[in-house]
């Protein structure tokens, strides 16, 4: 299969919809074969129905559809141990070790209930970003090991570049910190890694129209606090970014088209930080 990541093998968190499934589908139809992560379960902390096992199956579908292989597997990112088996399982069933990492997983549990919000805000950074941590800690040896250089792409946030638009509330406290810390890792791990000629990025979308987003319970923030949503308008006249225009981003990150890229934080937020 002919394309810019073809022979390359992507390992995907938070695939089973969403940004992640967009990120599957869009390597896959530029050659990639994809290993597709995700914990296919309720978090308890989070009011809005996360992704299913019905929803991994259908993001493998539409890989396949697209030319791609899949090895699709439930997977917590809380679980350094369970994200290696993961790893080990698709890189046995497609042949190839990996050679790309998207570190998608992520949770937004702004406008539900916080009964308990120091759970909340424990929940947010475990998913987040030691998440993140995790899924880097599980899949850089093997990418230093096979000496083929490689990319890494985190998935922050706008709000892992500006602090406006808080409101208190430990989830998007929580998010914030999370996504700002997202950014600290990026640059660590770029130093750590560039002499192994794996580069390794992060990328800041604004909203994105995705049901972590768009949701009840998100509307109902929104309509709650206009103060805060409007300090976090994007310039241009959208109110959201679609999965595809995340996805095309980190194609060029991940491609050869972005070769000597690497340690730099790449918004995708239709000029929300515009100054």
């Amino acid at each position: 299969m002919t394309g810019r990541l073809a022979g390359k093998v992507a390992f995907i968190t938070g695939a089973a919809r969403g940004q992640g499934r967009s990120h599957a589908v869009r390597f896959a139809e530029e050659g990639a074969d994809i290993i597709a992560v995700d914990l296919c379960e309720q978090i308890a902390t989070v009011a809005a129905p996360m992704s299913t096992k019905d929803d991994l199956d259908e993001t493998a579908g539409l890989v396949e559809k697209a030319g791609g292989r899949i090895a699709a597997v439930v997977a917590d990112v809380r679980d350094r141990a369970g994200l290696e088996a993961a790893l080990a399982r698709g890189e046995r069933q497609l042949g190839r070790g990996v050679d790309i990492v998207v570190a998608n997983a992520g949770i937004f549990p702004v406008g539900g209930p916080e009964p308990d919000p120091d759970r909340t805000f424990g929940d947010v950074l475990a998913v987040n970003l030691t998440g993140v941590w995790n899924t880097i800690s599980a899949t850089a040896p093997g990418l230093i090991e096979r000496g083929r250089g490689g990319s890494i792409v985190l998935t922050s946030s706008t709000q892992g570049l500006v602090g406006r638009g808080g409101d208190g509330s430990a989830a998007l406290t929580a998010y914030a910190a999370s996504k700002h810390g997202v950014v600290g890792l990026m640059r660590s791990v770029a130093n750590w890694l560039a002499p192994h000629q794996i580069r390794v990025n992060s990328v800041h979308p604004t909203g994105v129209n995705t049901p972590m987003i768009v949701n009840p319970f998100v509307a109902g923030h929104v309509a709650n606090h206009p103060e805060a949503v409007a300090a976090v308008a994007n310039a241009l006249p959208v109110d959201m970014v679609e999965p595809v225009d995340v996805s095309n981003a980190i194609l060029y990150l991940v491609s050869d088209e972005g070769r000597y890229v690497t340690g730099v934080t790449l918004p995708v937020d239709a000029g929300l930080n515009v100054h």
